[in-house]
């Protein structure tokens, strides 16, 4: 995969964690796992390295002792993530307060039902 989709990849995950508040890598994961070909180990081990700095180091560093953190594509999605969590949190202040919690129970429940059905 090109390095411009795992910057995608961070700034979709930055918008939505912005919008919502929600970790980015329930973006990240599902999105490596799916588009990328990493296994579920690897999508969370390089998930955690991208958001290293408010996850904390050391469960990144368990991930990447066992070799399942892809420092390159953790760095994209880092740079993506910053930039779309800025632009994400701008566009959120306009959204009323219960439209928001509509759309953030919209967007659980459709990970949910893509995590327990999809292989």
């Amino acid at each position: 995969m090109s390095p411009l989709f795992y910057l995608f990849i961070g700034l979709v995950s930055g918008v939505f964690g912005g919008m919502f508040g929600v970790g980015g890598a329930s973006i990240m994961v599902p999105a490596m796992v799916l588009f990328s070909g990493l296994n579920q180990h690897q999508a969370q081990g390089t998930a955690l390295a991208a958001l290293l700095p408010p996850v904390g180091i050391l469960a990144v560093l368990r991930y990447y002792q066992a070799g399942n953190v892809k420092v390159s594509i953790a760095a994209f999605i880092c740079l993506g993530f910053l930039f779309g969590g800025y632009f994400g949190a701008g566009l959120v202040q306009h959204i009323p307060s219960l439209i928001l919690k509509k759309m953030f129970g919209v967007f659980l429940l459709a990970i949910a039902l893509n995590m327990i059905f999809k292989k």
